[in-house]
């Protein structure tokens, strides 16, 4: 399957004491990679009815990005579910095509409108799986 990519630029407010991207601001642009990817991929339906809860995260950091670079963001889903939950790879590689970041996510299914865990179906893991 192919990864989908979304180029992210580093602002200002991203930026630490050390003059980088923040390892906060990683986390929440590995969000970002997920929900895009979901909102871009899943059927309006699965969208409305569901959402996915982050349960674990496992990250390298491998380079720094100061305010102003832009990197592409690439996630993909591997494997197929097991029961509630999937992991999710994420890899960020900045201009110079070195990997900046690199991310192992597990994810969780609710239903949206009781909060409850839910079994992830063939049908809503087919966009995400190759």
């Amino acid at each position: 399957m192919t990864p989908f990519t979304l180029s992210i630029t580093a602002t200002p407010d991203d930026i630490d004491e050390l003059g980088h991207v923040n390892n906060a601001v990683w986390v929440q642009w590995i969000q970002r990679m997920a929900t895009a990817h979901w909102e871009a991929v899943a059927p309006a339906e699965h969208v409305a009815a569901y959402v996915w809860v982050v349960t674990r995260h496992e990250i390298d950091y491998r380079g720094n990005v100061s305010a102003g670079e832009t990197v592409t963001g690439e996630t993909w889903v591997p494997d197929g579910p097991k029961g509630a939950r999937f992991d999710r790879h994420v890899r960020f590689t900045g201009s110079d095509g070195r990997i900046k970041v690199e991310a192992v996510t597990t994810w969780a299914l609710l239903d949206r409108a009781t909060g409850r865990l839910l079994r992830v179906r063939p049908e809503i893991a087919a966009p995400f799986v190759g």
